[in-house]
């Protein structure tokens, strides 16, 4: 084919009936050009058309099979939605809503009454506010706390959050001043109390929850902290990060650090509460109040949908948790995981490999989950993330392992059909 073989862009697009076909025959043909130009041949143009706007067609956000045995996978979404939540999304995207109305007056309401109840219940705290993340709920409560005033944070805990971002960078932004205290192994309650100045607003501290320091290592109680700060009349807010309700080994709850002492505490809400993302704030009424007024708060402000998917999964900790699906695989049994892969090793020809499943998400960085994943050829790992719905393992060793941890016994089965498919293309 040459150059002046090439149909216009009109004649390739004008039996599409597609607002969409102009844009990619406009590509298709923009490709051919250039590989005529190399000295290939384009192929069927018309299968290239069909093609290019089947994909402009497809959404970009799209369900996926996590066979990868990280629980809380960021890459892939987080927490997974239990069907009442689910439920609650639905309903509230139906039509209208009294998302900022009260039905008893008929007045103009508030967003933040809808979970306010609950969470007070849940955490012990006096009143809670819902941001869109925790990194936002942090930065809100130091906008509205501390902003031009100085603010004592332990160097142990500057962390990194993820894809860059630093906890000193993001919290900056709020106007406050960050005093660094201790040493990045060992701080002590005195490290705080020196600190404190006439513009000291407030101590801050940061659960470390996607890194752990060993050995020679020292990091004071809450309750320590909490003392210091009660003594110079000052609040202490506590960044919890994960967010757990109930008792997790290495994992501080809401309650928890509220009956230890600070006066706010902050997480969030997809990691291991197993909700939307959100950033909740929990604690004393008039600093929640003062979060609440500030100008910030409308710019961070949760939509309708999280709110209905939180409300969803907050009802589900009060008689029936394990019907989240985060908790529910962190307690999954290893003999029930072991029998998923075995099915599916079976299905597929692979073959039984023992592996260790993470929690993710930043939490729990030191734990590790028995688990059991089906071993493939590393070839499939391509086609299985190119397939509907596409597949996500691991590949380890020259081999792709499907770690049955994070798979449902209903996806099991939509994995193994999609192995049989990549496998005939």
């Amino acid at each position: 084919m040459e150059l002046r073989d090439l149909p216009s862009v009109d004649e390739l697009a004008r039996e599409a009936g597609d607002p969409l076909a102009v844009e990619a025959a406009r590509a298709v043909i923009a490709r051919a050009r250039a590989e005529i130009a190399a000295g290939g041949d384009p192929g069927d143009l018309e299968a290239r058309f069909r093609e290019e706007l089947a994909a402009a067609r497809t959404p970009s956000l799209r369900r996926v099979l996590n066979a990868t045995g990280v629980v809380v996978h960021t890459n892939l979404g987080r927490a997974p939605l239990a069907q009442e939540a689910l439920a609650r999304v639905a309903e509230a995207a139906r039509g209208y809503s009294n998302l900022e109305y009260d039905l008893a007056e008929g007045v103009r309401g508030s967003r933040q009454d809808h979970l306010g109840a609950i969470l007070r219940r849940l955490t012990g705290g006096e009143a809670a506010l819902v941001v869109n993340n925790n990194a936002g709920a942090v930065l809100l409560a130091l906008a509205a706390l501390a902003e031009g005033r100085e603010v004592v944070v332990s160097r142990g805990e500057l962390i990194e959050i993820g894809d860059g971002f630093r906890i000193p960078e993001v919290l900056a932004r709020s106007g406050a001043r960050l005093v660094e205290v201790g040493t990045t192994n060992r701080t002590r309650a005195a490290d705080y109390e020196q600190a404190i100045g006439e513009q000291t607003a407030l101590l801050l501290r940061v659960h470390q929850s996607n890194f752990r320091v060993v050995g020679f290592s020292e990091r004071p109680r809450l309750e320590e902290v909490a003392a210091v700060a009660r003594r110079h009349g000052i609040p202490l807010v506590d960044d919890l990060g994960s967010g757990a309700l109930l008792d997790m080994p290495g994992e501080p709850t809401a309650r928890e650090a509220l009956a230890g002492g600070a006066d706010l505490v902050c997480f969030s809400g997809d990691k291991l509460l197993g909700g939307p993302q959100a950033g909740i704030v929990v604690g004393r009424a008039e600093l929640v109040e003062r979060l609440r007024r500030h100008p910030l708060q409308r710019a961070l402000r949760v939509d309708k949908l999280s709110l209905a998917a939180l409300e969803g999964t907050l009802l589900l900790y009060l008689d029936a948790p394990e019907r989240i699906p985060v908790l529910r695989m962190l307690a999954r049994d290893a003999d029930a995981v072991r029998a998923r892969a075995e099915r599916l090793a079976a299905a597929t020809g692979g073959e039984v490999e023992a592996t260790l499943g993470r929690v993710g998400g930043g939490a729990l960085p030191l734990a590790e989950l028995p688990s059991f994943a089906c071993a493939l050829e590393e070839s499939l790992a391509g086609p299985l993330r190119a397939g509907d719905p596409p597949v996500v393992g691991i590949v380890r060793d020259g081999r792709l392992l499907l770690d049955c941890l994070t798979l449902t016994d209903a996806e099991a089965d939509e994995t193994a059909a999609a192995v049989v498919t990549a496998r005939s293309r």
